[in-house]
């Protein structure tokens, strides 16, 4: 029985077959084979497949994509880049910056005189006192697998979230401060609005704080997070606000110009980050 090369498969067949194999393993090793791999390989179609499978889009999706290879890297990538951001882990991963007053504190949900949180999966929060508190985390985005074409070409949506709330029987003070840095720690944007203020006897609401960082310029590596305050009664104890469930998620755009795609495979076996 002769042999048959796989090259003489239906495109469709092979198509499939490439929907199986890991990106990473796609573009590094299957794309250089030969030409018909390659061609296959850059066609959207396959990239639009594996969105499919991996659960990134559904069959009805209708929102406009730029590039479908990009937007599956960048699905693929997506998560909380801040670490223990409700508490969980006491206060691991954080950096303390100021300590004032009796110091930083984790507290169990609702905690004296709260509220339950929206979520209830979340379960604790970070607490500051009568002194300032501020901690933060320094995230390096090529650590986390965004390489340099990606962030500088592509530049995807960079989201923050924080969640913040007083004790209902003290007033606050809440601090929040984001910047997006290079690669030598050079300020390239900025979130920092004014700190929020919330008097006594309040309904101790959780507040959920989001700024979308877009069109940003290129260099990003960096991203400093930092948070806090202090109460505004100078009460001994733990009677500042409370944070928990903050974030930093990078997530696709969906109508912009792509990224020039004959650059992906060069960049993943130059960096070796993506998967």
């Amino acid at each position: 029985m002769a042999l048959v090369s796989i090259n003489e498969l239906p495109e469709n067949i092979l198509l499939e077959l490439f929907t199986h194999v890991p990106a990473r393993q796609l573009l590094l090793h299957c794309r250089p084979v030969c030409s018909l791999w390659r061609d296959l390989i850059d066609v959207v179609t396959l990239w639009k497949r594996k969105c499919l499978r991996e659960g990134f889009v559904t069959e009805d999706w209708d929102q406009p994509v730029a590039d479908w290879k990009i937007f599956y890297f960048l699905c693929s990538l997506r998560r909380n880049l801040l670490r223990n951001p409700c508490a969980e882990e006491d206060m691991g991963s954080w950096r303390i910056d100021s300590n004032g007053g009796d110091h930083w504190k984790v507290e169990s949900l609702p905690g004296e005189h709260g509220t339950d949180f929206p979520d209830p999966q979340v379960k604790k929060y970070f607490v500051t006192s009568y002194g300032m508190c501020l901690k933060s985390q320094l995230v390096d985005l090529k650590a986390e697998g965004y390489w340099e074409e990606l962030l500088d070409t592509f530049r995807p949506e960079i989201v923050v979230k924080d969640w913040f709330a007083a004790r209902a029987d003290c007033g606050c003070s809440y601090h929040i401060r984001v910047q997006l840095a290079s690669a030598d720690y050079i300020v390239l944007a900025s979130f920092e609005p004014p700190p929020v203020t919330i008097h006594q006897w309040n309904d101790a609401t959780w507040t959920e704080v989001s700024h979308t960082f877009s069109d940003y310029p290129p260099g990003v590596r960096h991203i400093l997070f930092q948070h806090g305050g202090k109460d505004t009664q100078f009460w001994a104890g733990w009677y500042g606000p409370r944070v928990t469930n903050s974030s930093i998620i990078i997530s696709p755009k969906t109508s912009r110009s792509p990224a020039p795609s004959g650059a992906l495979p060069e960049t993943l076996q130059g960096q070796g980050e993506a998967s």
